[in-house]
């Protein structure tokens, strides 16, 4: 029925049976939707794993379709959509398997305690009515040995000597029995294993049939799978982390490489600046000592000139001025006698 009604709505739509005011307040359900089951999109449902046992969790709240997964393995967020569905499934396992661990705990510790003898377990009916039976029995026959033997026939009485033996025989058989059923349950509780997978209690050294039957019920397998589940999740986890820490320390170790050549470019630039600093400096003092020579130069060259000028003046000029002094005191009239006299008429 279930199949005929996945046909139909693949080919009809799942709206096919609503009514035209239900299909405009119809929502064609996606898978994306958080209708839908994650975990059956991914691996599997919890909640299909443990049906009919005793760790039976109910159905899925929650939509199972395989439209919906095959629509969901065909999308470009696959990818995405993956890691995220995955991480609460493995969170939902974990719950599952922590629960699962505090049981096994404690069916580990009652198996470790001390099984305490059991005090002796009454008979059944039917075997204390056959004891009982046997005790009147031989009750009766020894008090007709008894009597035979007060009566002198010997003979009779060993014969029912023998009969009593026999009956002792049984009697002693019966209560053996007994004992031995005793002595057989105890050893069976002792016997008692717990299976580590699906915490459920075996018999130890049980039969192989029983063995596989466990092994292959829907508890171990389901528990099973939860387990693997949460192994390679971890697993992937880890190495994703590795993965991530290698290219973190690939990237540490680019930027380290790139600040040091960074800095030794930088030192290789400073030592270059140094040296142009240093020759212009080397430069600077040059020119400076330079100027200093070229105005020492003029300085006693100036000084040098005045000094000529001083001698030429005091030499030449000093000279000539006395030359012409004696030069118009020899031309004089009062002192060649020429003097006019004060009569002369004077020219104009």
């Amino acid at each position: 029925m279930d199949a005929q009604r996945a046909l139909l709505d693949e080919l009809m739509g799942s709206a096919r049976n609503l009514t035209e005011e239900e299909r405009r307040g119809y929502k064609e359900v996606m898978w994306d939707d958080k209708e839908v089951c994650g975990f059956y999109m991914v691996r599997f449902c919890p909640h299909d794993l443990f049906v009919n046992t005793r760790s039976d969790l109910g159905p899925c709240p929650r939509i199972h379709d395989q439209k919906l997964k095959e629509s969901f393995e065909k999308s470009p967020r696959h990818d995405a959509f993956v890691l995220k569905f995955e991480a609460e499934l493995a969170q939902f396992c974990e719950k599952l398997v922590m629960d699962l661990d505090r049981r096994v705990r404690r069916g580990r510790e009652r198996l470790s305690q001390e099984v305490e003898p059991a005090p002796p377990s009454p008979l059944s009916a039917e075997k204390a009515e056959q004891l009982s039976v046997l005790e009147e029995k031989i009750k009766n026959l020894l008090e007709q040995v008894e009597a035979l033997g007060e009566a002198g026939k010997v003979d009779e009485a060993e014969a029912l000597m023998r009969k009593v033996d026999l009956l002792n025989s049984e009697k002693t058989a019966l209560t053996q029995q007994t004992q031995n059923d005793k002595v057989l349950m105890l050893a069976q509780e002792k016997k008692m294993a717990l299976c580590e997978i699906c915490g459920s209690f075996l018999v130890a050294n049980d039969a192989a049939e029983r063995v596989q039957s466990h092994v292959t019920g829907k508890q171990h397998v389901g528990y099973g799978m939860v387990r693997n589940f949460i192994s390679e999740h971890k697993e992937a986890k880890e190495k994703e982390m590795a993965e991530e820490r290698l290219a973190w320390e690939k990237e540490a170790e680019e930027r380290r490489k790139q600040r040091e050549e960074y800095e030794r470019r930088k030192r290789s630039n400073s030592s270059e600046k140094d040296r142009y600093r240093d020759r212009e400096q080397d430069r600077d003092r040059d020119r400076y000592r330079e100027r200093n020579r070229d105005r020492e130069r003029s300085r006693r060259g100036g000084r040098d000139e005045v000094r000529g000028m001083d001698w030429r003046s005091r030499n030449g000029r000093d000279g000539g001025r006395d030359r012409f002094h004696g030069r118009s005191r020899s031309r004089s009239p009062a002192r060649h006698g020429h003097r006019r006299s004060s009569r002369s008429p004077v020219r104009s």
